[in-house]
């Protein structure tokens, strides 16, 4: 909603700000089809040519992730560290092979049917089962866990920043696209260059339009959405990183509430639980 707002009170700045100073709307209104028919189109091509069919698609699902925000708030996270307590806790109690149960069939897990959002979270899910399986694996070394942990972690960041990355390419683009507008008008008012001066003006205008356009495409639209897009993976990148950090002061021999506190350090700070709210949740946690 924020982003929608920023971007409706940009755009009525900008135009109304037009209209105000004695600005007509007459030119933009029938140049502006055109333009965006020359820039937006460009656009898309360069779009196109730059990316796979995949990250196409991966953009397009990044556009709904940028005007959502991000999915992860703090009821995500305490539910996340009262899983990971639970797995900890049993791991300890009874050992690695009591997790068998849990991480070979999530879907009928008690521990995850307890917490379907994360269950229904297949990166979640499939990173925790994952690493505890390589746990009962005897995998436990926990500095290997963690270089490892990292090294995917660190990937997976890499490729859910690609759209904007992609995004951010475009808007780099876009005032160089709107000068190619602006030429193309500039081109057809030479070849018109016979005609009165009123006429001449209002086709120079035209061509001003494109120059116009792509700047406030790029700088207005398409970067900020690039930016806000590169934040909320940022931030939802925190939630497996809670995940990496709990095993792996699990694995250091780290008591249940003291492996669960590590992960609670990593949550950012707006979502990040009190001790006591996390405590508390662990404490009530009934799983059979």
């Amino acid at each position: 909603m924020l982003t929608i707002g920023g971007l409706v009170f940009l755009l009525a700045c900008v135009f109304g700000s037009y209209l105000a100073s004695g600005g007509s709307i007459g030119p933009l209104a029938e140049a502006l089809p055109f333009e965006m028919w020359t820039i937006g189109g460009a656009a898309i091509g360069v779009f196109f040519m730059a990316n796979s069919m995949h990250d196409v698609k991966h953009t397009g699902a990044g556009f709904g992730k940028m005007l959502k925000g991000a999915a992860y708030h703090k009821v995500e996270y305490v539910e996340l560290l009262s899983l990971l307590y639970f797995f900890a806790r049993l791991a300890t109690t009874k050992g690695t092979m009591a997790l068998e149960a849990h991480i070979e069939k999530p879907n009928e897990s008690a521990a995850f049917l307890k917490f379907p959002k994360i269950l229904a979270n297949h990166h979640a899910t499939n990173i925790i089962c994952d690493y505890l399986r390589m746990v009962g694996m005897n995998a436990d070394d926990p500095n290997q866990i963690e270089d490892v942990m990292a090294r995917e972690l660190k990937k997976t960041l890499q490729e859910e920043l690609h759209p904007a990355h992609a995004l951010q390419s475009i808007a780099d683009a876009l005032p160089a696209l709107g000068i190619v507008a602006a030429v193309l008008g500039v081109v057809k008012t030479m070849s018109h260059i016979n005609e009165p001066p009123a006429v001449l003006g209002e086709m120079i205008g035209g061509a001003l339009v494109g120059t116009f356009l792509g700047v406030l495409l790029a700088y207005g639209m398409v970067g900020p959405a690039s930016a806000k897009l590169q934040a909320v993976v940022q931030e939802e990148s925190k939630f497996f990183e809670v995940i990496r950090a709990v095993i792996v002061a699990h694995l250091h021999g780290n008591a249940p509430q003291v492996s669960v506190e590590a992960g609670r350090k990593m949550v950012p700070n707006l979502h990040m639980p009190t001790f006591q709210e996390l405590e508390e949740a662990t404490q009530n946690l009934q799983i059979a």
